[in-house]
């Protein structure tokens, strides 16, 4: 459905949230995750997955077809070149040859990217897209790499490439965040996280030591520990986010282990390949249940959402996207999960309008500091990325639709009993002894730091030259 941004029922329901929490996780497709939804004909409303779906590649079909494991042996090439392979035009058809690119004179199945995990895999999602909403449109802003794609949900635009920088190249950027238009009209944020927050790498004038919100260490919420993330909830600022391996809060990202991280108690969680997804449910279960028990639940809107699909299948070609740099970045990346939680969402939601990451910028800024919205564009369409002040979000965020239009309740609900997943998850976690967790560790020693790890310890060990606080996010 097309809504216009200042229609005044979709703009009221915003009025109904206080408190906006983003979790973004890594590196997974929209039908790698949630297309099972309607491949089961629980959902038909749902653009997900259904038979006869396939990639052929060499003469041999591949189909899609559910995982027997919960983690994965390969880490899909998701570059921009991959990912041009894999749109193959709009066609997908290049997933398993770019995925049989990257296996190359290695042992491993290219048919792996046409899996998918169905609800017992993913029993949190499972529940939550019984309860609230899934967004069968949400695209990664860029079809490319990890970094543009955070880039755009922060500051509305990448720096000039859909490829992160080169792995020797600390990546930090210099582009304006949206965050500073919530310091400049007084509005509450945090930023939860154990690693340098993206924020630090995304925009210059958060780079070292303490600044006008928060970006706040968060110990990774462990598996049988499920209560970890309250404390981030009881005095919620208006928008919190856990930007990668972390917790809750109202910031971007997610929560997982990182190489530097001192918590090695805690395995990846943030679903990044080779992760476990288990873990990951563990992470959304973790910050859900510390929101529903808050007192703002009332008031609150949790988005679960993926940076970029990490070159897993999905069968909706790309659209193209409004963009001040329309040669680059005239079209969005490929389909990912995303869910959104509130006691203002009917149960069984589904929306089929074009979300991408700059969505959630759109949001807030539409929430709490509108005016941001009003400003008159630089000369000749082009953003003004200098200075410290706030800046004009840019045509990605301005003609971006915001999350209000599906706050449709008049009045909120109770959350829905969860027991069942408190109790699965701590199933899950008392056999976990320490001689397990060491083994589990020792596999994730084996493998090699994926792209995103290195790139934030050349980031922490350039912030730590620079000055920045040792120990510090």
């Amino acid at each position: 459905m097309e809504i216009n941004e200042r229609d005044p029922a979709s703009a009221a329901g915003l009025a109904k949230v206080d408190h906006v929490v983003v979790v973004m996780l890594e590196n997974r497709s929209f039908d790698h995750m949630l297309g099972y939804l309607s491949l089961s004909n629980r959902h038909p409303d749902i653009d997900g997955l259904r038979p006869g779906l396939a990639n052929h590649y060499q003469g041999r079909t591949y189909p899609v077809h559910h995982l027997g494991a919960t983690a994965l042996g390969v880490d899909p090439d998701h570059s921009a070149a991959a990912i041009d392979r894999q749109i193959a035009g709009g066609s997908m058809s290049g997933f398993v040859a770019s995925a049989a690119a990257t296996l190359a004179g290695r042992d491993g199945d290219p048919g792996c990217v046409m899996g998918y995990y169905d609800g017992a895999d993913v029993p949190v999602y499972d529940h939550l897209a019984e309860q609230f909403a899934v967004c069968d449109r949400w695209f990664a802003s860029v079809p490319g790499s990890t970094l543009p794609n955070r880039l755009y949900a922060l500051c509305g635009v990448a720096a000039g490439s859909r490829d992160d920088r080169p792995l020797h190249v600390p990546p930090l950027y210099h582009q304006p965040s949206f965050v500073r238009q919530l310091d400049a009209h007084r509005v509450s944020w945090r930023w939860y996280s154990f690693d340098p927050g993206t924020l630090r790498l995304a925009d210059a004038h958060y780079l070292l030591g303490t600044i006008s919100g928060s970006v706040t260490s968060a110990r990774p919420a462990c598996r049988g520990r499920l209560s970890s993330t309250s404390a981030a909830t009881r005095r919620s600022p208006a928008f919190s986010t856990t930007p990668r391996p972390g917790r809750c809060g109202r910031c971007r990202g997610s929560i997982r282990r990182s190489p530097t991280s001192t918590h090695s108690a805690s395995p990846v969680n943030d679903d990044h390949p080779m992760a476990d997804i288990k873990e990951g449910q563990d992470l959304v279960l973790a910050v859900y249940d510390a929101l529903v028990a808050s007192p703002q639940w009332d008031r609150s809107l949790l988005a679960i959402v993926y940076d970029e699909h990490g070159g897993f299948y999905d069968h909706v070609p790309p659209p193209e996207a409004a963009d001040d740099e329309p040669d680059m970045f005239g079209r969005y990346g490929v389909r990912v999960p995303a869910i959104i939680v509130s006691p203002w969402i009917e149960p069984r939601t589904v929306s089929h309008t074009v979300f991408d990451h700059t969505s959630i910028i759109k949001t807030i800024l539409m929430r709490f500091c509108s005016p941001a919205l009003d400003q008159p564009p630089p000369a000749h369409g082009q953003r003004a990325r200098l200075g410290l002040g706030p800046q004009h979000p840019g045509t990605r965020v301005t003609q971006a639709r915001h999350l209000g239009e599906l706050l449709t309740r008049a009045t909120p609900r109770a959350a829905p009993p969860r027991d069942a997943l408190l109790r699965q998850a701590a199933a899950r976690a008392a056999p976990s002894g320490t001689s397990q967790l060491q083994a589990g560790h020792q596999q994730e020693r084996d493998h090699p730091l994926n792209d995103l790890q290195q790139r934030i310890l050349a980031a922490t060990h350039e912030l730590r030259k620079r000055g920045h606080p040792p120990g510090a996010p």
